[in-house]
């Protein structure tokens, strides 16, 4: 596919935008470049009705809320939680901007139902990609609109760029931080609408920013995990909700061959190597699992190599070029893109073949193909095609 070129878009024009303010230093940096460039900058945090554990509640005379606990030792939170709330009005009272915290419980907790759902069904969900997709670039756009907003801005790591006078969401700079595979759900009739003051940053500039302007999140840790399974624990949160899928069943081999038991088919995901509780003598991995039947299938690491995918329900940010074309694909967030012939399907589908097989492509996950540094599309993976 010829390769084109895009330009960023900046703008000094002062109109109003609503910032998604989560109490994190990127959030707060975005927020306050926007006001330093001239915007009406609302701050809004989303109440999703999720806590992290914090072994103390303490509250420091000179910072936000929740930072540190009594010893003065350091806190890590999860996302929009009590105290990211307290560091985001800290940060918003500072800036001078109005800050709301508005109530998203019921919103959220149909994202965990979403989890709970794809685990029962044997899939790997990614609860980022639709908590961006319908809360973040969803119910923030309705709230923009309701207040009479021009733009709505969030601190990720992603660029807004220009091709034939439309706009384009396009990697960030720092690749290493780059987020724009979490973002394919945006709905391309909001792109023009979307912010992102932090696309051209690393991080290290960024908390050299925060602590320029005297923000006390500068040095407040990244949250780094699934926001409602702060302990890792993501079978736990399934139980909870569909204690039926955890039926025991069967482990076997290629051939069929029994090697051992299951005690759930949601403690397990494609590729996965640790906790299978079986003895072969050499490294073995999941690389099926069957609702169907309620088995789990096992073999080398060679067995995962597959060449091509299926993924459904695309969203196509761009127009693609009518024919299979060539494009970089990423099937999981820290995977690296790969080079792939893209094929739309009249249904809503997309067959990717890769000109080299790829490990452990998981139902469930997100495929997200590119031009370059620009996002085509995405869609979510049904299914492994093709043998190495």
């Amino acid at each position: 596919m010829r390769r084109l070129e895009y330009g960023t878009v900046t703008s000094t024009n002062r109109k109003r935008v609503v910032v998604a303010m989560s109490g994190g230093v990127d959030s707060s940096v975005a927020a306050a470049r926007l006001v330093e460039q001239g915007y009406e900058v609302t701050g809004l945090f989303m109440r999703v009705g999720v806590e992290a554990p914090v072994e103390d509640d303490a509250s420091s005379a000179d910072g936000p809320a929740g930072r540190y606990k009594a010893d003065g030792s350091r806190v890590r939170h999860g996302c929009w939680g009590a105290s990211d709330a307290a560091d985001a009005r800290f940060v918003a009272g500072k800036l001078n901007i109005p800050f709301y915290a508005v109530e998203f419980k019921d919103e959220f907790d149909r994202i965990i139902e979403y989890f709970a759902d794809e685990y029962s069904r044997g899939r790997t969900p990614n609860p980022c990609v639709v908590c961006n997709d319908r809360l973040k670039f969803g119910k923030l756009v309705e709230y923009a609109d309701a207040i009479g907003a021009d733009h709505i801005a969030t601190g990720h790591y992603a660029r807004i760029g220009m091709r034939n006078r439309q706009p384009v969401l396009m990697k960030a700079v720092d690749a290493s931080k780059d987020q724009s595979y979490v973002l394919f759900g945006i709905e391309r009739t909001v792109l023009e609408r979307v912010l992102f003051p932090l696309g051209e940053m690393t991080k290290d500039e960024i908390r050299e920013e925060a602590l320029a302007r005297g923000l006390p999140v500068h040095d407040k840790p990244d949250s780094v995990e699934i926001c409602f399974v702060p302990d890792r624990d993501y079978a736990r949160v399934v139980r909870r909700r569909r204690p039926e899928s955890f039926a025991p069943g069967d482990v076997v081999d290629a051939a069929g061959n029994v090697l051992g038991r299951h005690d759930g088919l949601p403690h397990y995901t494609i590729g996965q190597r640790r906790g299978l509780g079986i003895a072969t003598g050499k490294p073995i991995y999941v690389i099926r699992i069957d609702v169907a039947t309620n088995t789990i299938t096992v073999g080398d690491k060679r067995a995962l190599l597959r060449r091509a995918l299926l993924a459904e329900r695309v969203k196509l940010l761009i127009d693609p070029p009518a024919k299979p074309f060539a494009a970089q694909a990423k099937i999981r967030y820290l995977h690296p893109a790969a080079d792939a012939t893209v094929t739309l399907l009249d249904d809503g589908r997309m067959h990717v073949v890769f000109d080299e097989p790829q490990t452990a492509i998981t139902p469930g996950q997100a495929c997200v193909v590119y031009d370059g540094d620009v996002v085509i599309g995405g869609g979510w993976i049904a299914e492994a095609l093709g043998e190495p």
